[in-house]
């Protein structure tokens, strides 16, 4: 449960990217960077290197659910790689987009939650 919310972080709404979980780690990048780009308003440098960014996180990410570590452990992973994706972005963005990004961040984080109250 909690491996989802991290997955999902700045990615975004589920509605729209269907079977999100099992896109490819590319895939999940470019629809990232595409969120990214509408959301903050993210010049042409800016999105070459969010694209790189997030394919890098991704493909990372992908060894993380694929893995057989136990769900704390995933859970854990994830989250430490989020805060390494979160520095480098951090590096690209202005701080005016990332204060953006992180605010988005929440809001999916809360929407997830909501969803997930909703099913049991």
């Amino acid at each position: 449960m909690t491996l989802t919310i991290l997955m999902s972080k700045p990615a975004i709404a589920q509605t729209s990217m269907p079977d999100f979980k099992n896109s490819t780690p590319e895939q999940r990048a470019q629809f990232q960077t595409e969120m990214m780009k509408s959301k903050l308003k993210l010049d042409a440098a800016q999105e070459s290197k969010v694209q790189a960014i997030n394919l890098t996180y991704a493909r990372k990410m992908q060894a993380v659910i694929k893995s057989d570590d136990g769900r704390f452990s995933k859970m854990k992973q994830a989250r430490s790689l989020q805060e390494g994706k979160d520095q480098e972005l951090k590096s690209v963005f202005t701080p005016a987009q990332f204060k953006q990004y992180k605010d988005f961040e929440d809001e999916m984080k809360a929407k997830l939650m909501e969803k997930i109250k909703e099913k049991q």
